[in-house]
């Protein structure tokens, strides 16, 4: 897959099948989306949601009316074809991972766009960081933590973060940057011991791939998209259906776009 597609047409390459795999580095310039979809019954709470836990759940787009399956303000988009990998939950439950989600679309669902971490990926690069997952060409990896997330009705759960090793002045440097970007998910939660906030074992991520860490290097953790998914495994909506971790809907929104000056 080359990374010099356009936004569109990688969208066509997604829908027609011609990539399901992680989209860390694809289109550079554009903004990536974590996606969650929900009946309209269960949308006001999780909007709530989003609102009280902007680090790991930042709104950038939602529906217009359930039942649309377009997203005008990111794009010539078909939310039921354009995204690489759905994960789908029944009563809280992953009950399978699928290209297409045409088939179970109904007209009462609702869609979130939430920014996702590979945005502010563009910026590290550009300053010369070494972003490791995308230096080594995998996933970024991602933990679940002990912090806890802000709760609205039936949403709550603990934060999910992902992780990028950097030396001392480069992390200092990497959250100066961030820190430009709140829409997607701002500067890190936290860096340095990964026991501090629960997570036992940086070889083992919960999601993702793992990725080489220097011996002068430390971990540097940053709020991550996928925490909707522990609180719909908690809130048990009949049905809601999400990204797979690190496979994005990529729009046409600029990452430029989201840069707070």
């Amino acid at each position: 897959m080359s990374q010099t597609l356009s936004p569109r047409a990688l969208r066509e390459q997604i829908r027609a099948g011609k990539h399901s795999g992680n989209t860390s580095g694809l289109a550079p310039g554009f903004v990536q989306c974590n996606i969650v979809i929900l009946p309209a019954e269960w949308a006001n709470d999780f909007l709530r949601f989003c609102q009280l836990n902007p680090k790991p759940c930042p709104l950038i787009a939602a529906s217009n009316a359930p039942g649309e399956h377009a997203l005008p303000p990111l794009g010539d988009i078909d939310i039921r074809t354009d995204v690489p990998s759905y994960r789908v939950f029944r009563n809280g439950e992953l009950t399978e991972e699928i290209p297409d989600i045409t088939d179970l679309w109904r007209d009462d669902l609702v869609t979130f766009a939430l920014g996702c971490s590979f945005s502010f990926e563009e910026a590290l690069l550009a300053d010369g960081l070494d972003v490791r997952n995308v230096t080594e060409g995998v996933n970024v990896p991602m933990y679940r933590t002990r912090i806890d997330c802000t709760g609205a009705g039936p949403f709550r759960g603990k934060m999910v973060v992902s992780m990028r090793p950097f030396a001392a002045a480069d992390a200092i440097r990497a959250i100066q940057i961030c820190t430009r970007f709140p829409s997607v998910h701002g500067a890190p939660v936290h860096l340095g011991d990964p026991g501090l906030i629960g997570i036992d074992n940086l070889a083992r991520p919960d999601y993702g791939d793992a990725v080489t860490i220097g011996d002068h290097e430390m971990p540097v953790f940053w709020a991550c998209g996928v925490t909707p998914q522990v609180a719909l495994e908690n809130a048990r909506p009949p049905l809601a259906i999400t990204h797979s971790p690190g496979c994005m809907l990529v729009t046409d929104l600029r990452n430029s776009q989201l840069a707070v000056l």
